[in-house]
């Protein structure tokens, strides 16, 4: 099952000369209770929870929760539409229940876990920027060391998880976790990342299928597993032209500093490639008019999408990349309703 959101999330700077400074090591904030780019939504639900437990282990407990971006859920819920599409397409039905709770669980930990390996692999780089310095590792309430402790513990979980399916499928989540573990760096060495990211998003559709069927030759499935990374690259791309400038001062890498100018074009025959996939998904499948519709639906998003990062503006193009979990949404409902009525 895959990990992770991308990399950092930062805030919408002003590209000017006369931009805020971005504060260095020195700025870091041992009290601050939250980053900048949490959910207000999930904080205010991360509180309510945490009321429950002793005094004593409040902050720390919320600092683990932070760090695995349980304030930030819009990553588990990409990570979760394409997992949910394997389910249902793998069983041609309702899937079983032990294995949709296992997979809906295997997503938020793998998550989780990525998201922990992330922020210690970009522990030297956070601090530098606004947006992510109040991060738990970048800010000083988390070390390291237990970053990576929460790593290893998350990753123990969802193999335990991985052990109630078949062998081949414990076979397979041992390719699930390397690229949890890898793909935090191919950032500094690659301009690919988000194709790296959307091979880890999407493992866990093979993973799915040999679950549900005993094999891992599922034509449908590696289907959708490719199809799955081009939409991975589609909106981590779009959240990458958030940050473009941000990332070539601190010298990262991403598809949208690799597409410059011509990101919007590639962006469309991405998403034309990416519709053009689960068009083939859904005729492999014997799918009815609830998928089309779903299809068009997904469609219709990815125009509202691109028309609205049209400027290239950074509360646009983060919109966009938000937006995303509509469209994700929109295919599993068509996948469940006409699989539902056939």
């Amino acid at each position: 099952m895959a990990p992770t959101s991308r990399k950092r999330q930062r805030r919408n700077l002003p590209t000017s000369s006369t931009a805020r400074p971005r504060p260095g090591p020195t700025a870091r904030q041992p009290g601050t209770a939250q980053p900048a780019d949490s959910s207000s939504r999930a904080t205010r639900v991360l509180d309510w929870l945490l009321q429950r437990l002793p005094a004593p282990y409040r902050s720390k407990a919320r600092d683990y929760l932070v760090l695995t971006r349980m304030d930030r859920p819009i990553g588990a819920l990409l990570l979760l539409w394409p997992t949910w599409w394997a389910l249902w397409l793998a069983a041609h039905d309702f899937p079983p229940v032990k294995l949709l709770v296992i997979f809906t669980l295997g997503v938020f930990s793998m998550r989780a876990a990525g998201c922990a390996i992330n922020d210690f692999a970009d522990r030297k780089l956070d601090p530098q920027v606004a947006r992510t310095a109040g991060r738990p590792i970048a800010a000083g309430r988390v070390s390291p060391r237990e970053a990576l402790i929460v790593f290893a513990s998350l990753l123990v979980f969802s193999f335990v998880l991985v052990l109630f399916t078949n062998r081949l499928t414990v076979y397979m989540s041992f390719a699930g976790a390397a690229l949890a573990a890898i793909y935090p760096f191919t950032k500094r060495y690659t301009h690919l990342p988000q194709v790296v990211l959307g091979a880890a998003f999407g493992w866990s559709i093979p993973m799915a299928f040999t679950a549900v069927t005993g094999t891992a030759t599922h034509p449908v499935g590696w289907l959708l597993f490719i199809a799955n990374i081009i939409w991975s690259v589609i909106y981590d791309t779009q959240y990458a032209m958030v940050d473009r400038d941000d990332d070539i001062k601190a010298g990262a890498k991403s598809t949208a500093i690799l597409f410059g100018d011509a990101d919007l074009p590639i962006l469309g025959i991405l998403i034309a490639t990416f519709l053009l996939a689960m068009l083939l998904v859904g005729q492999r499948s014997g799918l009815g008019w609830p998928y089309w519709l779903g299809l068009l639906v997904a469609a219709g998003l990815f125009g509202w999408q691109m028309w609205r990062i049209r400027g290239r503006e950074r509360d646009a193009c983060l919109w966009a990349f938000r937006n995303n979990n509509w469209l994700g949404m929109a295919l599993w409902i068509g996948i469940v309703l006409a699989l539902a009525v056939r």
